[in-house]
């Protein structure tokens, strides 16, 4: 800090400590060489370090040299008798502050200019203290400003970033108090250990699913609903940046139930709101991710692989029936060409007639039925499969008492148009779940609950899908009401 830690590089001896005009006729007006390079190391020092040396020959030798040559000095030792006359620095020094505008920081102009710089610096970024520190100095040097003491620099940083802090706490207390007054304390008891467990509710919500399975599908809408419960989406935290409330969900992540609750208020609650609106992101990703991977893996890579078997099985059936065809067009290609040639009619009983030569009719025409059997018109046959197998599948995973797939009971009248009824509940399997009514309906119910509480989803029957907030959606699955595409 406001030394020289080596010899400055080539472009920093070209940026700072090079004379120009305006600074040799300032150098010029000195009496003496020692002085004249006295001076101008003071100048290209308070340039490049932003401060005043105590002692202004504590510079690399290659910095008095490089100035030596610029104002005319043979020999750059004579620069120790520039120390000679105690008042001689400081009279240049002055000078120099008055000729370029540096100003100090007890200016009470300047003063206020950086404080306001710390103050907005540290509310906006959620900065550690040395990169603060470093900000501090880049914006002094910036705005020629004299570097102060490191001790009063440090000082006002920790000043300003424990204020940031505080304010952000104080804000963060009140939101959670404005959605609802006992929301804090609801926050503050997670971090107890209830009785017969091992660990605090707030250390359940921090973990994620971690097998793919209906089990843990159940359990993170659990979570999530959970934490949807406690409303933290309510609070209106917008006067606090969102690198802040960032930061401190980071914290809360890593921080251990004990620890946050050693933390006073409103920093615990500041605390605990940005780590449970973290937390609450968190399971709806989790959900949805979750989701994803069980419709991959119970059901469009099942229903692809039957898709794949299915036709694999087929296939020595169309080669047989592809070989039929492909003798007959030779034989009717080569008739055809016989009859232009010699400009006959074509007989078409005699063309028959031919044609049987090579394959009889009835073969002929199960050759064509199985083609069209096995090959559709359009040319996504393969997709086509599996849709087919993953609608079969589908079908098949419902209980038997529960109503058409797709729907719940009491969703409206099948017969109306899409957007008329109540949410479209989808029946996902679930392990372990029973064959009746009363064991589908309340997975019918947390997958509403679940569309409910991700925001990408309205649940409503108007053909929304689950939608994360990157924007990507799930595959569209076969729906047996018509118009539905979701």
């Amino acid at each position: 800090y406001c030394r020289y830690q080596d010899v400055p590089l080539r472009s920093d001896l070209e940026r700072f400590i090079l004379l120009d005009d305006a600074d040799q006729l300032l150098v010029d007006r000195r009496r003496g060489g020692h002085n004249r390079l006295g001076f101008a190391l003071q100048l290209t020092t308070v340039r490049y370090l932003g401060a005043f040396l105590e002692d202004p020959l504590d510079v690399p030798w290659a910095v008095v040299e490089y100035l030596a040559e610029q104002v005319g000095v043979l020999d750059p030792s004579i620069v120790k008798s520039y120390t000679r006359r105690r008042t001689t620095r400081f009279e240049h020094a002055w000078e120099i502050q008055g000729a370029y505008g540096f100003r100090s920081i007890e200016d009470p102009e300047a003063g206020r200019e950086f404080e306001e710089f710390l103050r907005d610096r540290a509310w906006v970024h959620a900065e550690g203290p040395a990169a603060l520190f470093n900000q501090a100095v880049g914006w002094l040097l910036s705005n020629r400003i004299l570097l102060p003491g490191i001790t009063v620099l440090d000082r006002l940083v920790s000043k300003a970033r424990s204020d940031a802090a505080e304010r952000v706490y104080e804000l963060l207390a009140a939101a959670a108090r404005d959605v609802d007054p006992m929301l804090p304390g609801r926050l503050r008891q997670s971090l107890r250990v209830p009785t017969g467990f091992r660990f605090s509710e707030l250390e359940s919500w921090k973990q994620s699913p971690t097998r793919i399975s209906g089990p843990a599908m159940v359990s993170a809408l659990d979570r999530a609903l959970e934490l949807e419960s406690l409303r933290v989406r309510d609070a209106d935290c917008s006067v606090v940046p969102p690198s802040r409330i960032a930061a401190l969900g980071r914290y809360g992540m890593v921080s251990k139930a004990a620890a946050l609750v050693s933390l006073v208020e409103p920093r615990r609650t500041g605390t605990l709101l940005a780590l449970v609106k973290h937390l609450d992101a968190v399971a709806v990703d989790d959900v949805l991710d979750l989701f994803a991977l069980l419709m991959s893996t119970r059901l469009i890579n099942q229903a692809r692989a039957a898709s794949n078997t299915d036709r694999l099985a087929s296939l020595p059936r169309l080669e047989k029936a592809s070989r039929i065809l492909a003798l007959v067009n030779r034989q009717l290609i080569a008739a055809l060409d016989a009859a232009a040639s010699e400009d006959n009619v074509l007989n078409a009983d005699a063309l028959w007639r031919s044609l049987e030569e090579v394959v009889p009719k009835d073969q002929i025409v199960a050759a064509v039925e199985t083609v069209t059997e096995l090959v559709p018109d359009d040319d996504g046959s393969a997709e086509v499969a599996t849709r087919v197998a993953l609608a079969e599948r589908y079908r098949t995973n419902t209980c038997p008492g529960a109503p058409e797939a797709g729907w719940a009971a009491g969703d409206g009248d099948p017969e109306e148009e899409p957007g008329s009824g109540e949410a479209v509940a989808v029946a996902v399997p679930v392990e372990g779940a029973g064959p009746g009514v009363g064991d589908w309906q309340p997975t019918v119910a947390r997958v509403r609950a679940a569309a409910t509480i991700c925001h990408g989803a309205s649940a409503g029957a108007s053909g929304h899908v689950l939608v994360r907030s990157s924007g990507s959606s799930f595959p569209a699955l076969p729906m047996t009401r018509p118009g539905c595409n979701r």
